[in-house]
Order: structure tokens, then C-alpha cells, then sequence
């Protein structure tokens, strides 16, 4: 397990890491999420070990993380991390005897993970003759090409076509599947929603929430979806905040102890109820409530 415990980080006065606290399991899909600046790029390179923490720790299977460990990790950075006029099959399989490999198991790698990720017929080209998406499937193969044991990938998924996508999801499904701890981090929380096991948020340089999707629902205020009377019906009934109405349609939030069948017969006696029941937020949603109380002018630091 690699486990992220008490991280803080200051650059001057401002405060880039608070406290940062979460764990990845064996086998897991972490969906590490938040706003510009809230602190996910400065967390992995602290993990990395590109940058030093001032207070807490980073530990692998109960082992602080040194530069033995670190070796075993596959990092994908947020910026290009390649060589550009170095041909891609070349590139890997240097990249694979910097962490150990020798040189037939590095080329053999180079070949198998090219091949997998879909670039096979690109691996004599220079880097920056591919497409943004093609180097984001290189730098995809830079990370996997020495076999990790944890994977760390900051924004994989930008710049890729649907169909990227799709391969890069499946080879993070594989990874996983394969017992490998996986964190990613990534502006499109339907596809983390998607993906990830778990999920954790940060804000401001805080962790404002961590867990499953199911467990942030049920961690929120019950909402309901009421769809019949015109707006305007929930606004008087005791214990409901209207968060959405629009025509015949309404969205209502209900206060602890509040009795749902109360809101619906409030519905009920406004006009005819042709739907009724509990809203499940997407992670989108659930993401918006956690960092709504971020602090007003909080500074944004990568």
C-alpha cells in the first residue's frame, strides 16, 4: 500500500499542502481530483521525491520511500517528459535500462507496450513528429516500460481522442487488475467516476474528502427529484432547501430528520406527482459540495 500521511508544504508564505492524508491500496484505481492549484501536481512530486516535504511522511508497504522504491515506481508527468528528437523505440528502452532492465528485456518491453498502446507502426519516429495524443501514448509506455510496482500518473487522459481513452482506461484497468496500486490524477471526473475505485479530493491544499462514489453519496444531505407541480411548490414545506426548479421540475434538499413521504405529499397537494425520488449525485455534484467551502482567496499553488 502506498500511504500519503500528514503531507505539508509551504513555498514561501503560501500554503501548498495541509495535512494531506490518504492511502492506495493493491489493486486500486485512485481518482485524485481537484481544481487548478489545489495541490494534486505538488503531492506526486513530493511522492516522486522531486520536491521535499516539510512535514509528513510517504511509505510503501510500511517502508518509508527512498530512492530504491522509487525506482519502482512508474511516474507519468502532467508536462512532456520526453526527449523530442529521440526515435520512440530508442527512448523506451533507454528509459527501461535507467530503472535496471537489461538491454534485451528493455527492448522486448519497448516493443510489447508500444505495440499494446497502439503506436507500433510510430516506433522509429522522433517524439515531436507525433501528435499530442501519439506522445501521450508514449509517455503512457515510459511509465509501464520497467514493470512498477505503482503507478502515479498526473492528468493521463488530456489530450487523448475517445478512442486513447478507451486504451488508456483499459491499461489502467489491466495495471490494477494486476494488484498494482494506481493513482491518477484528472480534470474529467465522469471518466474518474468511471474508473476508480476510490476517490480522493482535494482542496486548497487540504483533503476534503476520500472514498468511494457510493460512500460520498451517503455522505451527503438526502436529495430528491419531483417532477409534476409547477416550481415554486417547495418552497414553503419546513426542512427542504429547493436547489434546482425549472417548469414542472424540481430538485430539493432535505434536512436531518426530515420525512421524505412529508415533502411528497407537499408535492401532491401543489398538482399531479408524475415522478418521485432520490437523487443520486454524480461525482461532478459531489465534487462541487466538497470544495464549496474552500476559503475565500486561497492561494493556488501546483
Amino acid at each position: 500500500m502506498l500511504a500519503i500521511d500528514g503531507l505539508a508544504k509551504r513555498f514561501g508564505t503560501a500554503t501548498a499542502l495541509d495535512g494531506v492524508t490518504f492511502d492506495v491500496r493493491p489493486g486500486e484505481l485512485f481518482g485524485f481530483v481537484g481544481g487548478n492549484g489545489a495541490g494534486k501536481t505538488t503531492t506526486m512530486r513530493i511522492v516522486l521525491g522531486v520536491l521535499e516535504t516539510d512535514a509528513g511522511t510517504v511509505s510503501w508497504r510500511g517502508s518509508p520511500v527512498d530512492a530504491a522504491i522509487r525506482r519502482r515506481i512508474g511516474y507519468m508527468p502532467e508536462e512532456r517528459g520526453l526527449y523530442p528528437k529521440m526515435r520512440v523505440a530508442e527512448q523506451l528502452t533507454y528509459l527501461a535500462r535507467l530503472h535496471g532492465m537489461s538491454r534485451p528485456d528493455a527492448v522486448d518491453a519497448a516493443l510489447r507496450w508500444t505495440d499494446r498502446v497502439g503506436i507500433a507502426d510510430r516506433r522509429g519516429d522522433e517524439v515531436q513528429k507525433l501528435s499530442l495524443g501519439n506522445q501521450q501514448r508514449v509517455q503512457l509506455c515510459a511509465a509501464l516500460v520497467h514493470d512498477p510496482d505503482v503507478l502515479v500518473l498526473d492528468e493521463p487522459f488530456s489530450g487523448l481522442d475517445p478512442a486513447a481513452v478507451d486504451t488508456m482506461s483499459e491499461v489502467l484497468r489491466e495495471r490494477a487488475a494486476a494488484g498494482t496500486p494506481v493513482i491518477f490524477s484528472s480534470h474529467q471526473l465522469e471518466l474518474v467516476e468511471r474508473l476508480c475505485d476510490r476517490v480522493g479530493i482535494i482542496s486548497a491544499g487540504r483533503m476534503v474528502a476520500v472514498g468511494s462514489v457510493e460512500e460520498l453519496r451517503a455522505g451527503a444531505a438526502p436529495r430528491y427529484d419531483v417532477t409534476g407541480p409547477p416550481a415554486g411548490w417547495a418552497d414553503v414545506v419546513p426542512g427542504v432547501t429547493v436547489l434546482e426548479a425549472d417548469g414542472d421540475r424540481t430538485r430539493v434538499e432535505l434536512e436531518p430528520g426530515t420525512d421524505d413521504q412529508k415533502l411528497l405529499a407537499a408535492a401532491l397537494a401543489a398538482g399531479p406527482v408524475r415522478a418521485f425520488g432520490p437523487h443520486r449525485p454524480p461525482l461532478t455534484e459531489l465534487y462541487r459540495d466538497a470544495v464549496a467551502d474552500r476559503p475565500a482567496g486561497a492561494q493556488e499553488i501546483r
